[in-house]
């Protein structure tokens, strides 16, 4: 199993103050959602420690490479801050390139998210969950798969992504797993409400 919470990219990272409560008040409505689903947190049974999962927001039109994520490893906590999250400026999965400001460094599966937004100009919200019912059930739910040689937050992963983009595998579901990253889930949406949606009825019809 590849390990949690480390970064496999190039990140040019320039500390920022924090992020305004109505910047992040809809991701941490959701992210307390996915929380309490135990989709997104931190437990030592699991993942050898390492938190997992995380969410973001594109920003405004004009700034359509540029994105709100959460920090890297802000899973063990319960209620976040304008501290625990980051903005991505640049996004570039050619190059293995992030580059990001804020009060913190964002999470390891940005570039994975940088990636969507590329690729779907319409997606104004990514959420990477790790649920082991959707997981292990995808292939039978009909959900689009990663390469399983392909390590979570890495460039192969998103050449990946852009592989599902390129086929028409996941324009209409608006999700897939990552086949070689234990339960990782990721889904996409116009907005936060339409991505947190697809993760819940999933993880209703693999329940």
């Amino acid at each position: 199993m590849n390990q949690e919470g480390v970064i496999k990219f190039n990140l040019k990272f320039k500390e920022a103050p924090p992020l305004s409560l109505s910047q992040i008040w809809e991701l941490n409505a959701w992210r307390t959602v996915l929380f309490l689903n135990n989709l997104i947190g931190q437990d030592p049974k699991r993942y050898e420690g390492y938190g997992y999962g995380n969410i973001s927001a594109r920003r405004s039109p004009h700034q359509n490479q540029s994105f709100i994520v959460t920090g890297t490893q802000t899973g063990e906590r319960s209620y976040l801050s304008g501290k625990d999250y980051t903005v991505v400026l640049e996004c570039s999965p050619e190059k293995k390139l992030l580059v990001a400001e804020g009060p913190v460094k964002p999470s390891s599966e940005a570039l994975t998210h940088g990636m969507v937004y590329q690729l779907n100009p319409d997606a104004r919200a990514v959420i990477h969950v790790h649920s082991p019912l959707i997981w292990r059930k995808a292939e039978r739910l009909g959900i689009p798969l990663t390469d399983k040689s392909a390590p979570y937050g890495s460039p192969e992963m998103a050449k990946e992504v852009k592989r599902l983009f390129e086929k028409n595998l996941v324009q209409e579901k608006k999700i897939f797993a990552m086949g070689g990253h234990e339960d990782g889930v990721v889904a996409f949406g116009r907005s936060l409400s339409e991505a947190g949606n697809i993760i819940l009825n999933y993880l209703f019809k693999a329940g």
